[in-house]
């Protein structure tokens, strides 16, 4: 077995060398690592009692939310922005909250327009028992708002039988970036709550993943981009050559919402054009 396993190794490497090496040529390179699975019938592949249902659903139905219900926090700019009319086209039900009131309800203006289902509230999913202090303030808005959400959702999702949590977390909770040592902690702990909950709640039928973007063109970042110079030392560290749009985070939002994706669960999936598996690769003219 352990022959077996160098070999899959082999091909994980593999993986992340061309994904870097041909990233220059627009292309990517991803591998897919499954766990034992239960059976192959007629090309359906079907894991454990819970996946005999899904793996007979029709192709149309693995890739459509209709009838599922979606909370997006701050889904009035940004990734958020992008999460709600991801999961809305797909026909989800989706509820989102913002602490701009004209914001919020611009957006539910527009969404209304496009014939999204979507519904809004203004409030700060911020718990108010926390400190001025830097390491709080950023704890308090980067973790204990995600936590406490969860635990409010817990019944709900549980009784949907098919619940999924995605969480944004950065790739800064993955390696070391110059954004501050307290931003990084804080997205290692949303990282690690998610493993956390993907098993605690497995027996649920609830799923939790995460998503860790790199820099991603969002108001958030947009001044820092438009700077050249970090521009170009933003692009020359991606092997893509570039950062990324929010709907290339929210894509990957939506598929860990469907049913297509109902194996996944506990994992830190990044968005970051190859950043995170790049190491020394020098350019050549």
């Amino acid at each position: 077995m352990s022959a077996q396993g160098a070999t899959k190794g082999a091909i994980n490497q593999l993986t992340k060398t061309l994904a870097c090496e041909w990233a220059k040529d627009n292309i990517r390179n991803n591998a897919v690592a499954p766990c034992t699975l239960k059976s192959i019938d007629q090309g359906e592949i079907k894991m454990g009692d819970n996946m005999v249902q899904a793996g007979s659903r029709r192709r149309d139905d693995r890739w459509s939310l209709l009838g599922m219900t979606a909370l997006v926090t701050g889904g009035t700019q940004g990734i958020g922005h992008a999460v709600v009319e991801e999961l809305a086209g797909l026909g989800a039900k989706v509820h989102t909250c913002s602490r701009n009131e004209a914001n919020l309800n611009a957006c539910l203006h527009d969404w209304e327009k496009k014939g999204f289902e979507v519904t809004g509230s203004v409030c700060d999913v911020m718990s108010s028992d926390y400190t001025a202090e830097e390491f709080s303030t950023v704890m308090t808005i980067n973790l204990e708002s995600a936590y406490h959400l969860c635990q409010l959702a817990h019944l709900l999702l549980k009784a949907s039988g098919v619940g999924s949590i995605v969480c944004i977390s950065s790739i800064a909770g993955v390696v070391a970036l110059n954004v501050g040592s307290i931003y990084g902690a804080s997205k290692g702990a949303i990282n690690q709550l998610t493993k956390d909950l993907a098993c605690g709640w497995a027996k649920d039928n609830i799923r939790s993943n995460c998503v860790a973007p790199w820099f991603i063109r969002t108001p958030l970042v947009e001044a820092a981009l438009n700077d050249e110079q970090f521009s170009k030392s933003v692009n020359a560290r991606t092997p893509l050559g570039r950062p990324g749009e929010p709907k290339e985070v929210s894509s990957l939002v939506a598929f860990l919402c469907l049913p297509a994706s109902s194996y996944i669960t506990g994992q830190i999936i990044c968005v970051d054009g190859g950043v995170t598996v790049s190491g020394f690769l020098p350019k050549h003219d």
